[in-house]
């Protein structure tokens, strides 16, 4: 049987393991998938039974995106460009990390028919994945990049690969097109990132990237007031796609049955 697992902190929320598993039943692939919260000292050796194939592959999230570069051997042009990995195997023999996560975002906007081409986005947050939704914006032609962190440490390391995006303080919010939440908060019940959006205008797209649960404060503070809402779900699925592909050569089905079976037990 081939093993993989996804390690984050937190984890309990992943439906990774629901959807790989489900993906191996369909393919007909011996495999099993399971998730762990590791210390920052069980990671290199997690690490390293990918290289000796006791693990096949690795799903990567919060908060290891970064710093799981430095126990990779090589990486994807996009994994390099974003100095972000949510996926790794072994490839020609060695510890290899990609990047699905751009892919699955920009599969998302097109799939919610949202045209981004001159318009603007507020990120709010600078943790691992946000390099990711910066780059896919650029594929969909955005115009303007704001965004916001409550500490500035991340937010430098955004500026200095991105030095175009502005920066603006936490607690201040532009009126932008696209509002993206890329933090953590919202998991929790009762998460809120505590900010005011009633000057933005009318009809803005709210955008979490929290899929479990579907709405977090952020998205239901946006309904009530109008606002279009769209939840992590499609990027979920279509970064957990690619990464199915890179792993095992095969494209999975997205389909209804697939989303019942996630979200409708």
């Amino acid at each position: 049987m081939k093993n993989y697992l996804i390690i984050g902190n937190p984890i309990l929320h992943s439906l990774s393991p629901k959807i790989h598993n489900y993906w191996f039943k369909e393919n007909n692939i011996d495999g099993n998938y399971d998730k762990i919260a590791p210390s920052k000292d069980e990671i290199e050796k997690i690490i390293q039974k990918i290289k000796r194939k006791e693990i096949y592959g690795i799903n990567v999230t919060v908060p290891f995106k970064r710093s799981i570069i430095s126990h990779l051997e090589t990486q994807s042009d996009i994994a390099i460009k974003t100095n972000s990995v949510n996926t790794i195997f072994n490839k020609n023999g060695k510890i290899h990390g990609d990047n699905t996560d751009v892919y699955g975002f920009e599969k998302s906007i097109i799939n919610n028919n949202i045209e981004l081409t001159g318009r603007s986005a507020f990120i709010f947050g600078a943790g691992g994945v946000v390099p990711s939704v910066i780059t896919a914006l650029l594929k969909l032609k955005i115009k303007e990049i704001f965004i916001s962190n409550r500490t500035q440490e991340n937010t430098k390391l955004i500026k200095n690969k991105f030095d175009f995006v502005k920066i603006i303080d936490w607690g201040k919010v532009e009126s932008c097109d696209l509002f993206i939440n890329c933090t953590s908060v919202g998991l929790k019940s009762g998460d809120s990132l505590k900010l005011n959006f009633n000057n933005l205008g009318e009809k803005k797209i709210f955008y979490d990237l929290i899929y479990n649960p579907s709405k977090t404060n952020f998205l239901l503070e946006a309904e009530k007031k109008g606002h279009k809402i769209i939840n992590g779900r499609d990027m979920f699925l279509y970064q957990a796609q690619k990464a199915f592909n890179l792993w095992n050569n095969i494209t999975p089905k997205i389909d209804e049955k697939l989303i019942r079976y996630l979200y409708n037990d």
